[in-house]
C-alpha cells in the first residue's frame, strides 16, 4: 500500500473551541481527537497529516494556531506534522496576526472559507485581500480556496493577481459530482450554494490550472455521496482534476470528519474510492498523488 500525506485533516476539541457552524451539523457536533484520527485512518498507512483549520469563532484564531504550532512538534505522538491556519485577510489586523506565525515551520498557510453566508460573491478579490494575498507570497505561505463552485473564476482572477502565492483549489473545486457526472441534471440554482453548472466548473477547473501558481487537493466529494453510491460517481469529477492539473500538481485530502457526511462514507471508503478510481494511472503517479507532491508542496523534508 503507497503511503499517504493527508492534506486535509480536520480536529477539535470543544472544550477548548467553539466552532459555531456545528450547531447546524449535529452529526459532527463533538470531539474529533487526535486519537480519532488515528483510528479512522487505521491500516491505510497515513504517515503525514496537514491539519486544516476548522472555522474557529474568530476571537480564537491565535489560540487554534498556538495549539497547532504545539501539537506539530509532538512528532513522536500524531501524524500532524503542519498546519493551515484560519485568517481574515480583508481585514487590515490579518498583517499583524499572519506575520506574527509566519516563521514557524509548522504554520504552512491560510484559509477562509468563501462558501460561508459571512463571505458575499467576490470579496477575495476586494482591495485588501488582494494585497494580503501578495503578502502570503512573500511570506513563503499558501492560501485555500475553499469557494462555492460557481464562483471558481473569482479564484482564477485571484491567482492571477497573485503569481508569487501558491493556491490550493479545495475539494475539486467543492463540485458536485452528480452533477458533473451528469447524474443530475443541475437546471436550476435554487437556494443551493454549492449548486453549479457543469461545463461553468470544467471551464473554471481549467482556468485555474492553466495558471502556474496552483494545485488541487482531491478530497471532499464524499461528503456528497448519496446512497448506493459507488467509485464510478466520483471518478468524472476526479479524473477532470487530475487531467487538468496533472500528475505534478494534485494531492489528497481526506477531510476527516467531514468526508463522514455522506452516505455510508468513511475514511476508508475515500481512500478505497479514490485508489480504485485511480488503478489505471503509473504508480509514480498515483505515489505523487497520495505523498509525493505533498511532500514537496508543504516542504516536509
Amino acid at each position: 500500500m503507497l503511503p499517504i500525506v493527508d492534506t486535509h485533516q480536520h480536529l477539535w476539541d470543544l472544550g477548548r473551541f467553539d466552532l459555531p457552524w456545528l450547531a447546524g451539523m449535529p452529526t459532527l457536533n463533538r470531539n474529533y481527537l487526535t486519537s480519532d484520527y488515528l483510528a479512522a485512518t487505521e491500516g491505510l498507512n497515513v504517515v503525514k497529516a496537514i491539519y486544516m483549520e476548522v472555522d474557529v469563532t474568530p476571537a480564537q484564531q491565535v489560540s487554534e494556531a498556538e495549539h497547532l504550532i504545539e501539537l506539530c512538534a509532538q512528532a513522536d505522538t500524531n501524524p500532524t506534522v503542519g498546519a493551515v491556519i484560519s485568517g481574515r485577510p480583508a481585514s487590515a489586523a490579518f498583517e499583524a496576526y499572519i506575520r506574527r506565525f509566519a516563521a514557524s515551520p509548522a504554520i504552512k498557510g491560510v484559509r477562509q472559507v468563501l462558501h460561508a453566508p459571512e463571505a458575499p460573491q467576490g470579496l477575495c478579490l476586494a482591495p485588501q485581500y488582494l494585497q494580503n494575498m501578495q503578502l502570503l507570497g512573500e511570506l513563503g505561505l499558501r492560501f485555500d480556496l475553499c469557494m462555492r463552485p460557481s464562483e471558481l473564476s473569482d479564484g482564477a482572477k485571484l491567482a492571477a493577481q497573485c503569481p508569487n502565492t501558491r493556491f490550493v483549489v479545495d475539494h475539486c473545486g467543492n463540485a458536485d459530482p452528480y452533477l458533473v457526472s451528469g447524474a443530475s441534471s443541475g437546471d436550476a440554482a435554487g437556494d443551493d450554494p454549492s449548486w453549479h453548472d457543469r461545463q461553468q466548473w470544467m471551464d473554471d477547473i481549467a482556468a485555474l490550472a492553466a495558471l502556474p501558481n496552483t494545485i488541487c487537493k482531491i478530497s471532499g466529494i464524499i461528503a456528497r455521496a448519496r446512497p448506493g453510491w459507488n467509485a464510478s460517481d466520483l471518478a468524472p469529477t476526479v479524473n477532470h482534476c487530475l487531467d487538468s492539473f496533472g500528475p505534478d500538481r494534485v494531492v489528497f485530502g481526506g477531510d476527516w470528519p467531514v468526508c463522514t457526511l455522506g452516505a455510508d462514507a468513511t475514511y476508508r471508503a475515500w481512500v478505497e474510492a479514490l485508489t480504485e478510481i485511480i488503478a489505471d494511472r503509473s504508480e509514480t503517479a498515483r505515489r505523487k498523488l497520495l505523498h509525493d507532491n505533498a511532500v514537496a508542496f508543504y516542504e516536509l523534508e
